[in-house]
C-alpha cells in the first residue's frame, strides 16, 4: 500500500473514531443530565411536600443545603444507573430492557442514598427516600421513552449508529439485514455487504462471484441498495475507505478457525470492531475461567443461572407471582368461564397432555377456546390450509375456535389457569411455551434445548409476534432464553406480555 494511501486510510479512520466518540459522549451526556434532573424534580416535589426541608447533618454537625443534597442523590442516581448498564447503546433504544435496568438501579441508588444519610446522620426520612426514588423512576421512564422516539427516530435517519459491513453467504446476510431491519436497538447500519463461501478444495475463504439477484434481495429488505464489497486481501483497507465501525460476520467462517482468525486480525488491525452472528446455543455467553494445572491449559465453562441458588429464585419467584395472579384474575377467570360455558353448554377449562422440563409429560390448564372436538379436527383443518401436522402449525380463522375463544386468544385470557400449573410447579411464569408429542418430534438438537428450562405462561414467543414469527426466529428466541434466562430478565417479560395483551400482534 503506497504511503499516501496509507495516510488517507489513517484520516479516514481518525475522523470515524472522533464522530462516533462525539456522538456517543453527546447522547450519553444528554441523557444523564435529563435522568438526574428527573430525580432532582422528584425529590425536590416529595421532600417539599413532607416538609423535610431543613436538613442538617446531626454526626458532623452542620446545616445540610438542599440543592447541594439534591445534587449528591442525583449523582449517587447517575452513577447507579450507569453501572447497571442503562447507558449501554444496545439499550437506549431498548424500552423494556431499559425499564428493568432503570428499576435495579433504582433499587441500588435508593440503598445507597439510605447509607448516605446513614453515614451524615441527615434527617430525611425512610418515607421520603423510597416515594423520591419511586417518582423519580416513573419520570425518568417518561423521559426516556420520547429520548427512545428522538433516538430511533434518528437512527432511521443514519444517526446514532455504527457502520457496517456484512459479510457471509448471501442467505446468512439477507437473514442478517432483515434482523437488523426489526432490531433498531442494536444500531447496527448497513453500508455494504461482502458474499464469501469456502472453497472445498483450498478450505480457504474466497469471494462469491454469482452475485445475480443479491442485490434486488438486499434492497427487498433494506429499503435501499447498498454496495456489494469483492472479498480480497484489502476488505479491510476498502471497509475503512466506507467509513465502516463495525464488520458483521453472519455465517461461512467458523469461530476458532483459521480463517475466522487471520480474518479478524486484518479487521482488527484497521481499528474496525467485529460482531459475530452466532448459534442460538453457542457457550459465548457462559461464564469462564482459565486455569493452569500441571502444565496443562484447562478452560471450564459454566451457567450460573442453573446453580441451586438460582434455581431455587426462580421457583421462589413463580410461587409468589402466580399466587399474586390467583388472587388478582380470580374475578376475570369466573368470567371468562360462565362466558365460555354460556355459548355451547361444553366444560370451561381444556386439559391436555404436554411437554415439560426434560421431555417429561405433564397436565396443562386452559380455558377451552375450541369446540369440544376440536383436538379431533387438528389433522383435517391442517390439510384443508396446505399444513401438516409438525412443530409449527399456525392456521389463521381457525374454524375449531368459538367466539368467545377467538377473544380470549387474542387478549390471552385463555392462558390464567395455567398459573395454578405455575404454582405446583409443572410449569413456570416464564419459559418456552409447551408444545405438544409431535412437536417435540420434530426438534432438531439445537431446538431439543428448549426443554432444558420449565415451559412458561408467558416467555420470549409470546411476546415477539408469537404465530407471525419465523421457524428460525421462534427457535432463536427459545434457545436463546435457555441460555440466559435470570429474574430479572423474567421480570421484563412479564412486562412485555402486559403491553402484548394491549397490543395482541400475532395471536390467533
Amino acid at each position: 500500500m503506497e504511503e499516501s494511501e496509507k495516510t488517507r486510510l489513517g484520516q479516514v479512520t481518525q475522523h470515524r473514531l472522533l464522530s462516533v466518540a462525539y456522538w456517543r459522549f453527546s447522547v450519553n451526556a444528554a441523557l444523564t443530565l435529563l435522568d438526574m434532573a428527573m430525580l432532582v424534580v422528584a425529590s425536590a416535589a416529595v421532600i417539599t411536600l413532607r416538609h423535610e426541608t431543613d436538613l442538617y447533618s446531626f454526626r458532623f454537625g452542620f446545616p445540610v443545603s438542599m440543592s447541594v443534597y439534591l445534587l449528591v442523590c442525583a449523582l449517587i442516581w447517575s452513577a447507579c444507573l450507569h453501572g447497571s448498564g442503562v447507558y449501554h447503546r444496545h439499550v437506549m433504544g431498548d424500552g423494556y430492557q431499559l425499564n428493568a435496568l432503570l428499576v435495579k438501579g433504582t433499587l441500588l441508588a435508593a440503598m445507597v442514598t439510605c447509607a448516605f444519610d446513614f453515614i451524615m446522620r441527615i434527617g430525611v426520612s425512610l418515607t421520603s427516600i423510597v416515594l423520591s426514588f419511586l417518582f423519580g423512576l416513573l419520570l425518568t421512564m417518561v423521559e426516556r421513552f420520547f429520548m427512545r422516539l428522538l433516538i430511533t427516530h434518528g437512527r432511521r435517519k443514519g444517526r446514532y449508529a455504527y457502520s457496517t459491513v456484512v459479510v457471509g453467504s448471501s442467505e446468512g446476510i439477507v437473514r442478517a439485514l432483515g434482523f437488523l431491519g426489526q432490531k433498531q436497538q442494536l444500531n447496527y447500519r448497513p453500508v455494504a455487504v461482502c458474499p464469501i463461501h469456502v472453497n472445498a478444495e483450498t478450505g480457504l475463504i474466497e469471494a462469491v462471484t454469482d452475485i445475480e439477484g443479491l442485490s434486488a434481495r438486499v434492497k427487498d429488505v433494506l429499503g435501499a441498495s447498498v454496495p456489494i464489497m469483492t472479498y480480497g486481501d484489502d476488505f479491510a483497507e476498502r471497509a475503512v475507505s466506507l467509513h465502516a465501525q463495525t464488520v458483521m460476520i453472519t455465517d461461512v467462517m467458523q469461530r476458532f478457525s483459521d480463517n475466522f482468525n487471520t480474518f479478524a486480525l486484518n479487521v482488527e488491525s484497521m481499528n474496525l470492531e467485529i460482531a459475530l452472528v452466532t448459534s442460538a446455543a453457542d457457550v459465548s455467553g457462559h461464564e469462564t475461567q482459565v486455569r493452569v494445572i500441571q502444565g496443562t491449559t484447562v478452560m471450564t465453562i459454566c451457567l450460573p443461572q442453573y446453580s441451586p441458588a438460582a434455581m431455587l429464585q426462580k421457583r421462589i419467584f413463580d410461587i409468589v407471582v402466580s399466587a399474586l395472579a390467583i388472587v388478582i384474575s380470580s374475578p376475570v377467570m369466573l368470567a371468562v368461564a360462565i362466558a365460555i360455558k354460556l355459548e355451547d353448554h361444553g366444560p370451561a377449562l381444556y386439559t391436555q397432555e404436554r411437554i415439560g422440563l426434560r421431555g417429561k409429560p405433564f397436565k396443562i390448564h386452559k380455558f377451552r377456546s375450541m369446540y369440544v372436538d376440536a383436538d379431533a379436527k387438528l389433522a383435517e383443518v391442517a390439510a384443508a390450509n396446505g399444513q401438516e401436522l409438525g412443530a409449527c402449525v399456525k392456521i389463521k380463522n381457525d374454524p375449531r375456535v368459538t367466539k368467545v375463544g377467538r377473544f380470549i386468544r387474542k387478549t390471552s385470557l385463555d392462558e390464567l389457569p395455567q398459573f395454578f400449573d405455575s404454582f405446583i410447579g409443572t410449569m413456570s411464569v416464564v419459559g418456552p411455551r409447551p408444545q405438544r408429542q409431535f412437536e417435540v418430534d420434530g426438534y432438531d438438537q439445537v431446538y431439543a434445548t428448549r426443554l432444558l428450562v420449565k415451559p412458561g405462561i408467558t416467555g420470549p414467543w409470546q411476546v415477539s409476534g408469537r404465530n407471525d414469527l419465523s421457524d428460525e426466529e421462534s427457535r432463536q428466541l427459545d434457545v436463546g432464553y435457555v441460555q440466559s434466562w435470570s429474574v430479572m430478565g423474567d421480570i421484563v417479560y412479564i412486562f412485555r406480555t402486559v403491553g402484548t395483551m394491549v397490543n395482541p400482534n400475532g395471536a390467533y
